[in-house]
């Protein structure tokens, strides 16, 4: 089949998605412009600022379109194939993925821009907030664990790729030094506006394009940062800890700011190599398990490792946490909520594609963030020419894992704030306590797994993941039959995904404890699994218990 057809096809998709059901699901959720937002009723210059929904939708798009939706269409490719991932990514985020997005940034809204978590206080009780509390802390830890893990891979070993073009450089080094100097310009440009205060255009003149720059200065001090990807992933840590503590102006808002740039113009390489790059589709559309190796069953694992590519319960987190508080008019929601994680659904999409124009032997031994670093890369130098692909996979490479800072860096924000709250820890100490609590897992699933123990986490961090959408899900629902609204367009995709990851739970429950030699990575896994389940389970009691005492009003909408 063309990619190319493909391709539209499944932006026809999108694009019929956001105009058919997007308009179906605002109308049950009864978007009013007369309603005043948070943003307005609290407004404060700091937190609750009234953004225009263009600028909003591209910090929204920033915040969610991390490292989810490529290492999760990359490895299912590989177990699946393409077709069944490509039928899962566009019906799931059309029916099940936006629809959380949306309805969570519409209920954060009409709960005065509150979190996740403290809706379900409201909601179901202050035991349910804790425990949604609790289940969220615990699925950051994987996803911090699962990220960095991928990371520490790329940075440590070299490309196939770019040994076969004949480069005098360390592959894994070069993007190791490029990411490294993002970051630090980042500081750079934190430290400048802060003292400096240069209006913002200047700014982007002289940071964006030297971001670009250093993909390629990394290429030339490839031999500075050369480790292992043990001590890369427990460097990473380190990051993430420091990155959870210091000021937002000092890091996280301008490697935000430059880390949007990046990302535009993967998107944007990428759908040139998807539209016009003439690529054959290598990958088989259904693959063949085989029968010396088995992977993991199409049902429920499908799902769950593509994670956030069709669905995330992370996102969730970001639409309550800090959107929701920015949203002007109550109508604006359906471009944020529900397009941001359409888009979303591309870049999964171009991941998806960056595999499946490769061969099983071209794919032997990488790692998810060298695979796109590769395609990404590929694509890039129908642009730039083939003479500069060891700058394009650099790029490719330190792209992928800006997206992973990305994701970190809230990560373990969000697991120190609810640590904090969870324990009623104050101030300077209290954030230092919190984000340790939140390190300390990771670092020692990273210190005592074996390289590329990513794999053995991943599908517990999908399943982590979804479920946490599908508990968001229980909340508002809750909150809608309260309303007295219909609930029907949210209980479908709750059900499904509820049972799903559950699904997905017991069995990665079950595999653990049988593969597990006393108190190790496995048995943790199996210990979280059993965790996450029992905590699940006491939510949907509460969920059940809360909706039967509400009647359905016979005004309700349908």
């Amino acid at each position: 089949m063309s990619l190319t057809l493909l391709a539209l096809a499944f932006t026809a998709l999108l694009v019929a998605g956001y105009r058919l059901y997007g308009r179906f699901v605002a109308a049950r959720l009864g978007l009013d412009d007369d309603r005043v937002t948070p943003a307005h009723a609290k407004q404060d210059g700091v937190d609750f600022v009234p953004t225009k929904p263009f600028y909003l939708f591209a910090q929204h798009f920033s915040a969610i379109a991390a490292a989810g939706p490529i290492a999760g269409p990359i490895l299912a490719c590989q177990n699946f194939g393409w077709a069944p991932c490509l039928i899962w990514i566009g019906l799931g985020v059309v029916f099940i993925g936006a629809v959380h997005d949306f309805s969570s940034l519409v209920a954060s809204l009409r709960h005065g821009g509150c979190s996740i978590a403290e809706i379900a206080r409201e909601r179901l009780g202050t035991p349910a907030g804790r425990a949604t509390m609790a289940f969220i802390w615990i699925a950051l830890v994987y996803v911090i664990v699962a990220f960095a893990d991928i990371t520490a891979a790329s940075f440590a070993r070299g490309t196939e790729e770019l040994e076969a073009a004949g480069v005098r450089f360390n592959p894994g080094g070069a993007v190791a030094a490029a990411s490294v100097m993002y970051l630090a310009l980042s500081v750079v440009m934190g430290l400048v506006q802060r003292w400096l205060a240069p209006p913002l255009w200047l700014v982007t003149l002289l940071f964006v394009p030297a971001t670009f720059a250093v993909a390629w200065l990394g290429t030339h001090t490839s031999g500075w940062l050369v480790f292992d990807a043990r001590t890369w992933g427990l460097l990473i840590l380190a990051y993430c800890a420091l990155a959870s503590v210091v000021p937002v102006w000092a890091l996280l808002q301008p490697r935000g700011y430059l880390g949007g740039f990046v990302l535009y113009s993967a998107l944007a390489v990428g759908a040139i190599g998807v539209l016009f790059g003439g690529y054959e589709l290598q990958q088989p559309a259904f693959a063949e398990p085989d029968p010396t190796k088995p992977g993991p069953a199409l049902m429920p694992f499908l799902f769950v490792t593509i994670a956030c590519g069709a669905c995330s319960g992370f996102h969730g987190l970001v639409c309550s946490g800090t959107t929701s508080k920015q949203v002007d008019r109550e109508s604006h929601s359906k471009l944020v909520g529900y397009g941001a994680m359409l888009a979303e659904a591309f870049v999964a999409l171009i991941a998806l594609v960056t595999v499946a124009i490769c061969t099983r032997e071209q794919l032997r031994g990488l790692k998810p963030g060298t695979i796109y670093g590769n395609g990404i890369g590929e694509f890039l130098t129908l642009v730039i020419g083939r003479e500069n692909l060891a700058f394009a996979i650099t790029f490719g490479a330190m792209a992928f894992s800006t997206f992973v800072f990305d994701t970190l860096d809230v990560a373990t924000r969000l697991g120190r704030y609810l640590v904090q709250e969870l324990l009623g820890w104050r101030g300077w100490g209290g954030a230092v306590a919190g984000t340790l609590a939140t390190i300390a897992p990771a670092a020692l699933f990273l210190g005592f797994g074996a390289e590329g123990a990513y794999l053995r986490f991943w599908t517990l961090f999908g399943a982590s993941n979804q479920l946490l959408a599908a508990l968001t899900l229980l909340s508002i629902a809750v909150w809608l039959r309260k309303e007295g609204r219909g609930v029907a367009f949210v209980v479908a995709p709750l059900v499904f995904v509820l049972a799903i990851t559950v699904w997905a739970l017991v069995a990665i429950a079950r595999k653990s404890f049988a593969d597990a030699q006393g108190f190790d990575v496995a048995f943790a896994n199996g210990v979280t699994s059993v965790v996450l389940l029992a905590l699940a389970a006491f939510l949907v009691a509460r969920a059940v218990q809360e909706f039967r005492s509400t009647p359905r009003p016979a005004h309700a909408h349908r």
